[in-house]
């Protein structure tokens, strides 16, 4: 069956839009570099995630038996760059993550845009769903698809963005209930990308174009990560005075307008990072200043894992043992409940700071096999309330589901709660 989709990189982005292709049943080519990601795919073999029969998590990767579904229905995942040629549409989907500097590397889209390059045709639907700063589209993607293809963006091929909404372990909001944004080159462009989202999702938002697009990523992620900060201080705030915090977000929340939820943990992860245009370096151009607000949310957030280590200690100090020596256990290492991403989660910042002051880690997670800090292997219990019963400290750092906290309280001596998931009264809470 001749492919009408490409997908370039099967990771956390390109696989639930591979998923939400397969469902609509557009015959869909899956192009990774990675021959072990595309061999593990192939053999119907996810790298983490859901366990067999769970259902597919709403706004990520397909389950292993989603996989499995989607194989039989004709996807098939290459190494081949030739196999992106027949297509009308390719959608990029390639990773790139922040640098020491914050930066994102956009290296990967570059590589992609290369080989998708290289292949074009006239009347081909170009598509950018990877995280990028305002203005790559047209400045950084643009040149190098015109000068590898010969070809204008705009009038022989559409060009489009689309930020990337996925939300794994969701189960209300999947690919095809979330309105997806577009911004093309031209109008035509838009109307190009509106055609092909409109088979897939149920809502298309038309952008005046492709910045504005990628400036909504860039407003969508900034929003949460200040207000998961604001609960971050909160949170520190209410310890220091003997407030229970978790309590007035209870009742905050019960306000029907002016105010929305947002929780407090030992960090922020995932994908969708906190990005600071004013701290974007792209073709020797800056905007001048940064964006206090979202600067001051980045500080707040990266010294949680720094807090989390510090009442750890604490609550040992108060219990008459030392972090030296102490048998610490970590539940849950991903960014998020019910997945296995670690991207930017905060476990292993915690692990390295504790394991510093000498104490003895171990983890479990129900999708993490095995785990290296330091550079050294980190125990992986079996079973984790047996673990959690010869532990002197327990520290819950993502609530999945597999997890019974009533019963992993009643087990652990000493439970410290990053998230507030365990009953009132059964553990130390952030």
């Amino acid at each position: 069956m001749r492919a009408d989709l490409a997908v370039i990189g099967l990771g956390h982005l390109g696989l639930p839009l591979v998923h939400a292709a397969t469902a609509a049943q557009i015959p869909t080519v899956g192009y990774d570099p990675d021959p072990e990601a595309v061999a593990r795919l192939t053999a119907g073999r996810l790298a983490g995630g859901p366990g067999p029969g769970q259902h597919d998590p709403g706004g990520g990767p397909p389950s292993a038996t989603g996989l499995r579904r989607m194989l039989a229905g004709g996807f098939r995942a290459t190494t081949d760059p030739d196999a992106l040629g027949p297509v009308r549409t390719l959608v990029i989907c390639a990773p790139t993550p922040l640098g020491a500097d914050r930066r994102p590397d956009l290296s990967a889209v570059a590589t992609a845009a290369r080989t998708v390059a290289g292949r074009l045709r006239p009347h081909t639907t170009v598509l950018l769903e990877s995280t990028v700063p305002p203005g790559p589209p047209e400045e950084f993607l643009r040149p190098i698809l015109e000068s590898g293809s010969g070809l204008r963006a705009g009038r022989d091929f559409h060009l489009a963005y689309s930020p990337t909404r996925v939300d794994p372990g969701r189960r209300d909001f999947g690919y095809p209930n979330t309105p997806k944004v577009i911004g093309g080159l031209t109008a035509a462009c838009t109307e190009a990308a509106a055609t092909f989202y409109g088979r897939l999702v149920e809502k298309v938002v038309r952008a005046r174009g492709p910045r504005e697009a990628e400036a909504v990523k860039v407003l969508e992620s900034n929003y949460r990560h200040v207000n998961v900060a604001l609960a971050n201080e909160m949170a520190i705030f209410c310890h220091d005075i003997g407030v229970d915090l978790w309590d007035v977000v209870r009742c905050a929340e019960t306000k029907p307008f002016g105010f929305q939820a947002f929780r407090p943990g030992p960090g922020v992860g995932g994908p969708g990072v906190a990005v600071d245009p004013g701290s974007l370096a792209y073709q020797d151009r800056t905007i001048g200043y940064p964006l206090r607000m979202v600067e001051l949310a980045q500080e707040v957030n990266g010294r949680m894992p720094r807090y989390v280590t510090h009442r750890c200690a604490t609550l040992l100090n108060e219990h008459g043992k030392s972090a030296r020596g102490a048998r610490i256990l970590l539940l849950g290492l991903s960014y998020k409940p019910d997945v296995a991403d670690q991207d930017g989660a905060p476990a292993r910042e915690i692990a390295s700071r504790l394991m510093d002051l000498g104490a003895q880690v171990s983890f479990h997670d129900p999708y993490v096999p095995r785990w290296q800090v330091l550079g050294r292997p980190v125990p992986r219990v079996d079973s984790p309330y047996e673990a959690a019963g010869d532990a002197d400290l327990t520290v819950l750092l993502q609530q999945h589901r597999t997890y019974d906290l009533q019963g992993l309280a009643a087990k652990a001596p000493l439970l410290l709660d990053t998230r507030g998931a365990t009953p009132t009264g059964a553990a130390h809470r952030l």
